[in-house]
């Protein structure tokens, strides 16, 4: 229920204000209408908006960004660490510095995409563009959600720059032996880890002797052990899912070594000088650059890539797509089919030739009826 008064202001003048139960229930007065023409419109688009759920105070839009980034970034204390870390960086980095005093209420689409264009000139790179805009797009989002604002100037930019897709480097069964022979001890083992079983680098390296069953020639995928800032920070794998890996013969034996005088809660792989979680090789010292050097492979790839040559050689091998994208710990078999496209073609061709075979069979068969 909405009502309209008239009273006279402390000059003299005539003025008209709104008496309204506003979207907590609490009873409430829009003042200062010079018009009763002008304060029954606005009573009625107000009673409307408020039936309807979308009323925004205008006061709302006045919070800044930097009041709701708090509130937005401890929301998100259960992700995982490394993505916790990554929107950190990013606020205090990128977004931070220029939407922190901002009153989410001013804020036009067109700005936020001369931020990311400015961003893009200074040839910041297409992810560290792309974590920016997601931080402020998520606490717009937020306040769009609890009606502070009546729609998000962040949603769609336009001009968010597209990620260059780097060429994957499949490796033969020989180039995986030779690096694997230079690298020697336990990182002989993780290269054959990571090219025949395509386990991530987190994933070997929270690796323990109770994930293994080695008669039964699996490796059980529980733990993620993960780089976050200077820390290494263990937890559940990549989207949470925990998956049964296959292992060829000749890797059984290698791992049953690995493990030697090992306990059950033992780390598979430990660093050399720290004997706690090994730490990814980063650089041209390191004993993985080291190992493609001598083992003469001249190719452009990191630990992580070893993964595509898992899948390269298992689809070689007869593997469809649904073993592939279970062996990988995809979300789903289409992830796997958009990342792995390329190595599927002769599964097409296939299906070609056995359409032709089958469509010559029944024409056979009905010329002979």
């Amino acid at each position: 229920m909405a009502t309209i008064n008239r009273y006279t202001t402390s000059t003299g003048q005539k003025r008209y204000r709104v008496l309204y139960v506003d979207e907590t229930g609490r009873r409430t007065q829009k003042r200062g209408f010079t018009t009763k023409a002008v304060a029954d419109q606005w009573m009625s688009d107000t009673v409307s908006e408020i039936s309807k759920g979308t009323y925004i105070k205008a006061s709302a839009g006045k919070t800044t960004v930097g009041e709701l980034w708090d509130d937005w970034y401890a929301r998100k204390s259960g992700i995982k660490a490394s993505t916790r870390r990554r929107y950190e960086i990013a606020w205090r980095i990128h977004a931070g510095p220029v939407w922190a005093k901002r009153q989410i209420g001013t804020i036009r689409p067109s700005e936020v995409a001369d931020w990311v264009s400015t961003m893009t000139t200074a040839g910041k790179g297409a992810t560290t563009i792309e974590h920016a805009h997601l931080v402020l797009r998520g606490v717009l989002e937020d306040a769009v959600k609890d009606r502070l604002i009546p729609s998000n100037p962040a949603a769609d930019p336009g001009n968010l720059p597209r990620k260059a897709k780097r060429s994957r480097v499949y490796l033969s069964h020989a180039e995986v032996q030779a690096i694997a022979e230079a690298a020697e001890g336990q990182w002989s083992a993780l290269v054959y880890l990571a090219c025949y079983t395509g386990l991530r680098w987190g994933e070997m390296a929270g690796l323990r002797v109770r994930h293994l069953d080695l008669l039964r020639k699996r490796i059980n995928v529980e733990a993620n052990a993960v780089e976050v800032g200077s820390k290494i920070v263990e937890g559940t794998p990549k989207s949470h899912e925990r998956r049964s890996v296959p292992v060829p013969n000749f890797l059984v034996e290698l791992l049953a070594r690995q493990c030697e005088g090992k306990g059950h809660d033992d780390l598979v792989f430990t660093g050399p000088r720290t004997g706690k979680f090994i730490v990814r090789p980063k650089n041209e010292r390191s004993w993985f650059a080291k190992a493609m050097a001598a083992a003469g492979v001249k190719r452009d790839l990191s630990p992580h890539d070893l993964r595509h040559t898992a899948a390269s050689l298992a689809v070689s091998a007869g593997a469809n797509v649904k073993v592939v994208q279970r062996m990988l710990g995809h979300a789903s078999a289409a992830m796997t089919l958009d990342t792995y496209a390329d190595l599927f073609d002769d599964d097409l061709e296939a299906v070609s030739a056995a359409l032709d075979a089958q469509r010559l069979q029944q024409l056979s068969v009905k010329v002979r009826q």
